[in-house]
Parts: structure tokens; sequence; C-alpha cells
């Protein structure tokens, strides 16, 4: 007997002591009436008279429903899943006001879901996300609002459409990639074929260039060798003339200093008798008949007979005349100066200087010439050539002793 009353009395305490968790709020009866709601803590009620009749989560819940087939406005069905973020704010009227919240929480959001997207076409469905969520959160919140539910949060969380629309939703999707790709390349082959054409008209521009250059230094090239060819040819004509005439003083005079006898002139000229013949036209060569005549004559010319009656030679008297050429005068005095004129050497320096730069790129502003004041403006400059600069050192003076009036 006393061991039953024992267990009553434990059975009675735990009955009476009743923890609440943080968070949670218990609907507590009294005789099957709403007596009140229990804080969280430690809390105390009448054995076998109190009862906890049900324990509310306060904190916020997320339930997501499974997709819904609903019907857009072009007759098409689609299946949405939704999500659903909702707290209770009112333990006793979600207890007493509904039977499951949870449930009516779905139903309200399937009708309402099915209402909204009933009055959109498929295309506004998938891309009106965010409206659909501000209109079911609104209709969830002003249901729940006696059930003591506060609904935070609607979202949708998939949009499936029939397999048949995400088919042609597919091709048409990769038709719109193809397209895009097809303009991405035919605006690339456009831009390559400018860029090529702008590259084929500069290397024309810059092969017009270099030939228009090539043929100016050319051009300056031949007039110069021209001149200067016909500068040597003069010069050397007159040397060659000087040449002669000073072999044919030579040979004169040691003609006159050697005293000769016709013998020995009759003796030099039969000697050049067969160099004559030598020619490769002369097949047949005569000795004239009058040959001992000819010959008279030509030491009589140049001698008188002796006491003997043997023709000497007899030097010509001496008239006052010079024996010796005359020496340079000023007219011919620089037709012997090889070296290169300042101004053309300068000229054709600018010439290269102007073909060496780099030229701009098409649409640049020109740049400033480098020719000099003596410069054609026609031709090109470039760096002065070392080897036409050294030849223009300043010239010699003339020397009275040497027949040019040059002092080398």
């Amino acid at each position: 007997m006393a061991a039953l009353v024992v267990v009553l009395v434990v059975i009675s305490l735990v009955k009476a002591v009743q923890i609440i968790p943080q968070a949670t709020a218990a609907v507590i009866e009294r005789l099957g009436r709403f007596k009140g709601t229990a804080a969280p803590g430690l809390v105390f009620i009448v054995p076998f008279i109190d009862k906890v009749r049900e324990r509310i989560d306060l904190r916020e819940q997320v339930v997501s429903f499974p997709p819904q087939p609903v019907i857009t406005q072009d007759n098409l069905t689609v299946n949405i899943d939704t999500v659903v973020y909702y707290q209770v704010i009112d333990p006793k009227a979600a207890v007493y006001e509904i039977n499951d919240y949870i449930y009516g929480v779905e139903q309200i959001t399937i009708t309402t879901l099915r209402n909204v997207v009933g009055g959109m076409s498929l295309e506004e469905t998938l891309t009106s996300r965010d409206a659909i969520n501000t209109v079911l959160r609104g209709s969830l919140d002003e249901a729940t609002d006696r059930w003591g539910i506060r609904v935070a949060r609607v979202e949708i969380k998939a949009i499936d459409p029939p397999a048949s629309i995400q088919e042609s939703m597919e091709r048409q999707m990769k038709a719109d990639r193809e397209k895009r790709a097809m303009i991405l390349t035919a605006e690339g082959q456009r831009e390559s074929a400018i860029r090529s054409a702008e590259g084929v008209k500069q290397s024309q521009v810059l092969t017009a260039e270099g030939a228009k250059q090539a043929a100016i230094l050319g051009a300056e090239a031949d007039r110069q060798s021209s001149i200067l060819r016909a500068q040597g040819e003069r010069a050397a004509k007159y040397l060659q003339a000087q040449g002669e005439a000073k072999a044919i003083e030579k040979v004169f005079a040691a003609i006159k200093a050697g005293k000769p006898t016709p013998e020995m002139l009759a003796y030099q000229y039969l000697q050049t008798l067969p160099e004559m013949a030598q020619g490769d036209a002369n097949k047949v060569w005569l000795v004239p008949s009058d040959f001992g005549k000819a010959l008279e004559g030509f030491t009589r010319m140049l001698g008188a007979p002796g006491e003997d009656g043997v023709f000497r030679f007899q030097p010509s008297a001496d008239d006052g005349r010079p024996s010796a050429p005359a020496q340079d005068d000023e007219e011919v005095r620089d037709w012997f100066d090889t070296r290169t004129d300042p101004e053309l050497a300068k000229v054709v320096a600018d010439a290269e200087a102007q073909a060496r730069q780099e030229v701009p790129p098409l649409g640049a502003p020109p740049q400033a010439s480098a020719l000099g004041a003596h410069a054609r403006p026609d031709l090109p400059s470039r760096p002065a050539d070392p080897e036409l600069t050294a030849g223009a050192a300043p010239r010699p003076p003339a020397d009275p002793a040497h027949p040019n009036g040059r002092s080398g």
C-alpha cells in the first residue's frame, strides 16, 4: 500500500512539473478548456486536472511543397515547386482556429498560384517569378493572419514546362545561339577583311614610297655617274692629248739630238714596211716603182748635200716659238678635280637620310623633312655617306711647276 502511494506521488510530481524549451510555447488546458499559454522555462500544473495540449515551435519554419500542375493562359501545363517561410505568432489561434495550419498554407498556396499563373502565358510565367512571389506572399499573409501565422516569404523553387515545350525551347535557344554565333562570325570576317585591306593598302603605300625613293636615288646616281664619267673622259682625253704631245716632243727632240743621216732614215723607213704589211686585210703588198725617188725626196727634205755629195741632217732654224706644249690654263684647271662637289654630296646625303626614315602609319601627321637649304625639295634625305663627304676636303693650292697647275 505504501508503495502504491509513493508511485502516485512520483507520477503526480512528474505531471505537475513541466519544462518548456526556449522558442517554444505550450498550450495548457484545464479539464478540456483552454487555460493559457506557458512561456519557456519551468512550469507547474495541477496533475490530472491540467494538461499540455500541444507544444508550438515559435521559430520561423520552412516547408517545401511538392510540384503542382498549373495551366497557363496559353493552355500549357507546368509544374511549379514552391517554398514557404512562416512563423507562428499566436499559439492559441494556431491550435484552435485550424486543424492543420501546414495543410491550410499548402492549399492556399496552390489555389493562389493557379489563379496567378492562369492569367499569364508560359513566357511570362518563366520570367515573372518575383511578381508571382509577391502575390503569393500577400494572399497567404492575409489568409493565415487569423490562424496566428505570419508568412515571411514565398519562393518558387522550380517551374517545369512539359517535355515537348522544353525540347522546343531548347531548339529555339540553340537557334538563337547559332544566330548570334553566325553574326559574330560575320562580324569577325568583316573585321578581318577590313584589317587585311588596310594591311594591303599600307603595304602598297610603303612599296610605292620605296619605289619612288629608289627611283629618285637611282636617277640622282645615274645623273651624278654620267657627270663624273663625262668629266673623267674629258680629263682623260686632255691628258692623253698632252701625253701624245709630250711624246712627239720627246721623239722630235731625240731625233734632233741624234742628227740622223739620210741612210739611217731610209733604213728606218724600210723597217716599217713589214709592219705595214702585217694587217689582216693585207693579202698582197707591192713596193711602188718610184720608191727610190720618194726616198730621195724624203732625204732632200730633211738634209742637205755635203762636199762628198751625201745628204746629211740639217737642223731647222730656230724661229723663237716654244717647242714644248703649253701648260694648262685656268679654263681646264677644274677638269682634273676628282673630289665630290660639296653641294651634290649634301643633296645625296639628305636623300639617303630621307629614304632611311621609317614611314609613318596611315593617318599619322607627316614628319618634318630634314632637307637643307641647298637640297632639292623633291629628293628625300638620308644620312651623309662617309665615302661622299670624305672626298669633300679643301682643294690643294695650284703648283706653278706642275704642267696642270696642281701640286700633286
